[in-house]
């Protein structure tokens, strides 16, 4: 629980949000498809927080809602505050003062960078030293517009840390624009640091170096169903002997599962670089049904990665060695840990007798990700061996299955 700020918001009837709740920490990364609702969770924060910044409207009201919008915050002191209405009555404003909070969406990315305050809300320091920042830069750099702007970000924020700003909530959409990947891995952080010095950061994003694996529960996974509108998920926080595993396992590739529709769980590079062309020769692309093929750095940590699916609620198929042909029984080692893995994925596994090597017929060979590369990237619909052609059709399945 974070000592400052929120530490539990409720909106109803706000856009895509019929009826959603969940609980910031000092930090928070919002992570979901487009158009599911991680802009108008945000902007519903805004209201709350500045009610003369972001007035409710009309086109405010959630799509086949009855009543009035609500939302409603309750902060790290016990205190609650709330906004509300909308028209034709207008909106009103309830509770406790509120917290400093400043937001920077994604349409003032490539200028000013943060929106402007409600008429009855005083100038933060925090977003002079922001716009500070925003003139030294434009002056100082010769490229224009949002890089410039996203170069301000960050000195900005170095900024605030040398003048140690804290109390105030940082509200941020996509704070990875415009930025190389190196910048984007410092400016989060510095974000981090940011929440550590006694702010609140709450951002959405589309990019996994802004997501920490070790910290599940910073995570809030949004998901827009036809009736019930944005729903919000955030998994409990991982088990404590299982936090330096996934820290040391996980890096900003393997962590693009979290941005996925659905994932399949391999062992290494070789199944890593293979599969793909399977998906290809059986008329399918991975990267267009946005599924992640994660290699899990050996067998032993595909059931880690699946606890971490599961927890987040993504869909996957777990795709491992018997390690043993279909006739002998493996040792006693690599049975337990293949009854582990089916534990932790249950049906939506694929067991490969007696390995890949074995089902892909390359065997013996000492370079065997590049053989695996040529000889898939060959292949058509019916060369594909029946285990490999039902982890495709598996992973297809799961990723376009459609929301209730």
């Amino acid at each position: 629980m974070t000592e400052f700020g929120l530490i539990d918001v409720h909106v109803r009837r706000f856009r895509s949000l019929k009826d959603a709740s969940f609980r910031p920490g000092a930090i928070s990364a919002i992570v979901g498809e487009p158009s599911t609702g991680k802009s108008n969770l945000l902007t519903a924060i805004w209201a709350l927080l500045d009610p003369g910044a972001a007035p409710l409207t009309a086109a405010d009201v959630a799509h086949d809602e009855q009543g009035p919008i609500r939302i409603v915050g309750e902060l790290a002191d016990g205190t609650s505050i709330s906004v509300g209405g909308g028209p034709p009555d207008g909106s009103s404003a309830e509770g406790a003062p509120r917290p400093p909070a400043l937001f920077f969406p994604t349409g003032l990315r490539d200028g000013d960078l943060l929106a402007s305050p409600g008429p009855q809300t005083p100038p933060h320091p925090a977003a002079g030293i922001m716009r500070d920042a925003v003139a030294r830069i434009g002056r100082d750099r010769d490229s224009a517009g949002g890089t410039v702007a996203a170069h301000s970000l960050v000195a900005g924020l170095e900024s605030w840390q040398e003048a140690a700003v804290t109390g105030v909530v940082v509200l941020m959409e996509e704070p990875e624009l415009f930025l190389p990947p190196q910048a984007q891995r410092y400016l989060y952080r510095l974000l981090r640091l940011v929440a550590s010095a006694g702010n609140q950061v709450l951002y959405s994003t589309h990019s996994p170096a802004f997501l920490n694996v070790v910290r599940l529960d910073e995570l809030v996974f949004t998901e827009r169903r036809p009736k019930v509108g944005t729903l919000l998920l955030q998994p409990e926080p991982l088990p404590a002997d299982e936090e330096f595993r996934a820290y040391s396992e996980f890096d900003s590739s393997r962590s693009e599962l979290f941005l996925a529709r659905a994932a399949v769980l391999v062992e290494g590079l070789t199944e890593k670089l293979a599969l793909p062309f399977v998906f290809e020769a059986l008329g399918h692309d991975p990267d267009r049904e946005r599924i992640s093929i994660v290699e899990c750095g050996g067998k032993g940590n595909i059931p880690l990665f699946g606890k971490i699916s599961k927890a987040v609620g993504l869909p996957f198929v777990a795709v491992h060695d018997r390690d043993a042909p279909p006739d002998m029984t493996p040792s006693d080692a690599e049975r337990q840990l293949n009854a582990l893995i089916a534990e932790v994925a249950g049906d939506e596994r694929v067991e490969l007798a007696p390995d890949f090597e074995g089902v892909a017929g390359i065997h013996g060979d000492r370079r065997k990700p590049a053989r695996a590369w040529r000889r898939f990237a060959e292949l058509g619909p019916d060369a594909v061996p029946p285990p490999l052609a039902e982890v495709v059709e598996r992973a297809v399945a799961l990723a376009r299955r459609a929301p209730d």
